[in-house]
């Protein structure tokens, strides 16, 4: 039996590095690791996940997202026949989003933020990864790989903008119940991760390599999840 490809897409910002840690059976899954772009002059998220989806080589893929990363792989599916996309600690749709989000997307506030700033990698740990830092900045530094100004303003656009209203429900979610960023509270129709925070890439890989398999082969039951010990990265 052919191995099943498995492509991974980080979060805003992120390398992917993020990945690091997970680890998938080799003799099942073929993992491939995709990587942010700068975007063109004026291209929309559309365009841009059509370009990213021309990476995918293999037929009937399992796509990957975390965070802003969980957003573009919903969009990249709309040009690829895919086995399933599966996306972590990220929403999917707008009405998902958080009340901050929603109100910056009304008033236009995301246009005051200082983008030159969030170059600076603490400003970029608060933006991506939530508030919850001061003790994960060498951590993040590492993480946090795309500092181009471009792509900065551009992808706190993308998101607060992202119009998608109808949820596919083909679309497997996985959340943390004490994600910061897009808090569970929004989120409906997931399979939950106790004590997951919004970087639980990080520090829930355990669960996230034991459980894996069995959702991307569909055969995962909740009620059955089998849980992790390590403790969160602080």
């Amino acid at each position: 039996m052919s191995k099943i490809a498995v492509y991974f897409m980080p979060g805003l910002a992120a390398s992917t590095s993020i990945f690091e840690r997970i680890e998938l059976p080799e003799e099942q899954f073929d993992v491939h690791l995709l990587e942010w772009e700068i975007p063109l002059d004026k291209e929309i998220l559309p365009d841009y996940a059509k370009r990213i989806a021309q990476k995918i080589t293999h037929e009937k893929p399992v796509l990957i997202g975390v965070s802003f990363g969980g957003i573009l792989v919903q969009e990249m599916a709309a040009f690829l026949n895919v086995r399933k996309v599966i996306i972590i600690s990220s929403a999917k749709s707008n009405l998902e989003f958080p009340r901050r989000m929603k109100i910056a997307k009304s008033t236009k506030a995301y246009k005051l933020l200082p983008m030159r700033l969030l170059l600076n990698i603490e400003n970029l740990a608060k933006f991506s990864f939530g508030e919850k830092v001061n003790k994960r900045l060498k951590l993040y530094e590492k993480f946090l790989s795309v500092r181009d100004l471009r792509y900065l303003e551009w992808a706190v656009e993308e998101v607060i903008l992202w119009g998608r209203t109808v949820v596919d429900a083909s679309v497997v979610h996985i959340h943390g119940d004490n994600d910061d960023v897009f808090p569970i509270k929004y989120i409906k129709d997931c399979i939950v991760v106790k004590g997951g925070t919004h970087v639980m890439i990080l520090n829930k890989y355990r669960w996230l390599n034991t459980n894996l398999p069995a959702i991307i082969m569909g055969t995962y039951k909740e009620e059955m999840q089998l849980e992790e010990t390590e403790k969160e990265v602080s």
